[in-house]
């Protein structure tokens, strides 16, 4: 079972026990994220595919850690001005490890398993006030008179 999700503006094809490098999430290592934005589900063979994303699907994860990326080199030049510019740059990341993919039928079995175990409630009966009216109408109707011509055939 895999998805592909959308989060920090990119798109992801993750399975579970994943481990993916995401842009800087804000959330503390050892929290739980959950991903809504999915845009593709395929279980078993069977695809759905979202407009644009499909509804009662979500991913969790869990951060694993922080850290910034390899360091990547920006240098700028004009030729003929004797302007050169070298900059470094080090990405942030979100490590983050994908624990569940949870669709709409693996929802409805837990929330089947949770009912099945707690007791069922008291029932509490309300009464309604009727209220009767009587409301007078008069109706008036108006009848036309319709002439027919009647033609004659020669």
């Amino acid at each position: 079972m895999y998805a592909v999700i959308e989060a920090c503006g990119k798109q992801y094809k993750v399975e579970e026990k994943d481990v993916v490098f995401f842009e800087k999430l804000d959330a503390e290592e050892g929290k739980k994220v959950t991903f809504d934005k999915v845009m593709l589900v395929s279980d078993n063979g069977k695809v759905q595919v979202g407009n644009p994303y499909v509804k009662g699907v979500k991913v969790e994860g869990k951060v694993v850690s922080h850290g910034k990326g390899k360091k990547i080199i920006v240098f700028k030049m004009k030729p003929k001005k004797n302007e050169r510019k070298k900059q470094g740059h080090r990405q942030p990341y979100t490590k983050v490890e994908i624990t569940a993919i949870k669709t709409a039928s693996t929802k409805t079995a837990t929330e089947k398993e949770t009912v099945a175990k707690k007791e069922p409630a008291k029932k509490t009966t309300t009464t309604k006030k009727e209220t009767t009216a009587k409301k007078t109408t008069t109706k008036t109707t108006t009848a036309k008179k319709t002439t027919a011509k009647k033609e004659t055939t020669k």
